[in-house]
């Protein structure tokens, strides 16, 4: 009898983590994966020249593939997105990356995703079909610079917030 085989899928998706994974931890970052994946797998922690944590995190989102699209140009990915993952993206206030790894050339891409829709003009969620197609540069790769941007992205978003949130009862 035949012994269970583990898919393709499944391991240029841990081949993906491995890649985004090895970036984060040359800046001196570090990250969880969640268990759960219902629209993030990576959570991204940052820390100070002093090694203190930093507030705030980061969201990935992981999407490995053997057969990247790209436009005519060669140098723009395009890639699907489920607009039930756009839901949860969009109105997360922390920044979400989502990151295309070719396993082909063992590259990753990446895609600030609310930043994304917002220069969309008249972009409207609710009046989008059941999947959208983004564009992502490949100038866009994944490296310790993209990373350490991700945690700009995520300061930029916490300089906003600092006199609208109040927790009060």
């Amino acid at each position: 009898m035949p012994r269970k085989k583990r898919p393709r899928e499944h391991i240029i998706a841990d081949l993906s983590t491995n890649h985004v994974e090895r970036y984060i931890f040359l800046c001196g970052y570090s990250v969880e994966r969640v268990e759960c994946d219902y629209g993030f797998d990576l959570i991204l922690f940052t820390y100070d020249d002093n090694g203190e944590i930093e507030n705030g995190q980061v969201f990935v989102q992981l999407k490995a593939t053997d057969c990247i699209k790209t436009l005519w140009d060669n140098q723009t990915i395009v890639f699907s997105l489920n607009r039930s993952d756009l839901e949860l993206w969009l109105y997360e206030p922390m920044p979400v990356i989502l990151v295309v790894f070719d396993a082909q050339t063992n590259q990753a891409y990446w895609l600030y995703i609310q930043n994304y829709f917002e220069k969309i003009k008249d972009f409207n969620l609710q009046n989008i079909g059941e999947t959208v197609t983004v564009r992502i540069p490949k100038s866009n790769f994944i490296n310790e610079d993209a990373i350490r941007k991700f945690a700009s992205y995520r300061d930029r978003v916490l300089e906003q917030t600092k006199e609208i949130i109040k927790h009060e009862e």
